[in-house]
């Protein structure tokens, strides 16, 4: 990397996915999976956490009072705005510190708040003053820094740490600031004391912005998971924790921590991670052409910077009409099928011809052509033999009856609709044998009333995940006949499938 190095390896993290993070519009989080993430966060080793924003209303405040309670070891803070009432509300919500967020450009000083430079300072010094006294850790955070007077920056910084401020904040509120920009404000901040960088994705910079941060000084990065925030978001927490690690060879968190980081909060905040996302999305290890399959299964580091491993990912070789002989041996080796070298090309032209009519080929895909190629049928461990769904004015109820092993099972369910009913009663059916949706996508593939729908899933258990597809008229039979069929390919990959006892 082209960036100055950082002068030593103690950086830590700020996640703000909590706080930031949730004001993303259309985010709401409750206090339960405020909890569950920042307990995750915990674990994976992140030192400062701002629970949320204890002056929003009381919602807000029992929930952070509900993360405090975990008594974890991470620091939890609580943002506060610059007035006295704020960091009451952060003291009775048991926040460990704040984050004291106060005017630094003339539009936000004269403009947002309307008072004077001299009076943020005095304001700033008389606040840091009252929350340390009451045993606060304090950041104070210098709001649209970015756009700030250099010399008032500075000012803004030396009351704050005189004060009792045990950091200052760089903030690049906007997103608008170039990494020689933040490297010059970050240097001169940091000859004062402690300081912290927060960047946004305005411009596509605040990984650049967050390392150029680090380069001259800076020890805290504020950061959100999935880089989740307002307009463009913040710097993402993974992509900070690996470029140091990966760039530097500097530790923050527990790297294998990241994906399983970044699916919680995906989750939880009903947002798909676009395919190309670095570290967590879906494209970041898979591999389909031809040329780079070949070669990642001579040298699996041919064509990637680091192992998926070390982010709890795995390598993914994709199917499709890039797809090679390499590539379609090895899914098909993974998946316990043996093939002779004129059934692996018939295989290979039918895989690209299928990827060349715009169809994603799925692990089911594949095996339906195997087994048709070599006139193979392989013994299913699940498989659906009736599916009832009824909706209308009553509440929409499902039925189904599968065949588990050497038995069958039947269960009922209800749900928000048909689908979300029928998939409550393949869970209830398959009783203790468990498995996680990690992606569902409908796709019309004919027109009129009469339409066919494609439902396609992805399914993980323990560390194997697999695609599957069903299509169907009825979009719920096409969304049970992709569930069973994925969860069917998941267990004819295990050795011996814990099958449940029938009842």
């Amino acid at each position: 990397m082209q960036s100055n190095a950082p002068p030593d390896s103690d950086v830590q993290l700020l996640d703000t996915t909590l706080r930031d993070g949730e004001q993303a519009p259309g985010v709401s989080l409750t206090a339960a999976e405020k909890v569950e993430i920042a307990r995750a966060l915990d674990d994976a080793g992140v030192s400062v956490i701002e629970a949320g924003s204890a002056c929003t209303g009381p919602g807000e405040q029992r929930a952070i009072e509900q993360v405090t309670s975990q008594h974890l070891d991470a620091t939890v803070t609580s943002f506060a705005r610059g007035v006295q009432h704020d960091v009451d509300l952060a003291l009775d919500a048991d926040v460990d510190g704040i984050n004291l967020v106060v005017p630094a450009s003339d539009r936000h000083v004269e403009t947002k708040v309307g008072t004077t430079k001299t009076g943020v300072q005095e304001t700033t010094a008389e606040l840091v003053e009252y929350a340390t006294d009451h045993g606060l850790w304090v950041e104070v955070i210098g709001e649209d820094g970015s756009r700030a007077d250099p010399d008032f920056l500075q000012e803004l910084a030396a009351v704050s740490h005189d004060a009792g401020a045990d950091r200052f904040a760089y903030a690049d509120t906007v997103g608008h600031a170039s990494p020689d920009q933040v490297a010059e404000a970050v240097a001169g901040l940091a000859d004062l004391g402690p300081v912290s960088v927060h960047t946004h994705d305005d411009l596509g910079l605040a990984l650049m912005n967050a390392l150029a941060g680090v380069g001259e000084g800076a020890d805290l990065v504020h950061a959100t998971v999935n880089g989740i925030g307002e307009r463009a978001g913040n710097v993402a927490l993974e992509e900070v924790v690996v470029s140091l690690w990966h760039g530097y060879d500097i530790e923050t968190v527990e790297t294998e921590s990241l994906y399983g980081l970044s699916s919680l909060v995906a989750d939880a905040m009903g947002m798909e991670l676009p395919p190309n996302k670095a570290v967590s999305g879906q494209n970041a290890f898979a591999h389909e052409s031809g040329i780079h399959t070949d070669g990642t299964l001579k040298d699996e580091r041919m064509y990637e910077p680091y192992p998926p491993e070390a982010v709890g990912r795995e390598r993914r070789l994709v199917l499709g009409k890039h797809a090679g002989r390499a590539g379609v041996r090895a899914a098909l080796d993974e998946q316990g099928v043996s093939v002779t070298e004129d059934q692996l090309e018939a295989i290979v032209s039918r895989v690209k011809a299928l990827g060349e009519r715009g169809k994603r080929v799925t692990d089911t895909d594949l095996l339906a052509i195997a087994e048709d190629v070599t006139d193979v049928d392989r013994e299913r461990q699940v498989e659906l033999l009736d599916l009832t769904a009824t909706s209308g004015s009553s509440t929409p109820t499902a039925g189904v009856r599968l065949r588990v092993g050497d038995a069958e099972r039947v269960a009922s369910g209800t749900g928000s609709g048909p689908v979300d009913a029928a998939m409550k009663a393949v869970k209830k059916a398959l009783g203790n044998l468990t498995f996680h949706l990690q992606e569902y996508h409908v796709d019309a593939i004919t027109g009129g009333t009469d339409a066919v729908v494609t439902v396609e899933v992805t399914l993980s258990r323990g560390d194997r995940s697999v695609a599957a597809t069903g299509s169907e008229a009825d979009i719920t039979l096409g969304s049970v006949h992709a569930i069973v069929d994925g969860l069917d390919r998941l267990l004819a990959t295990e050795d011996d499938p814990a099958l449940p006892a029938d009842d």
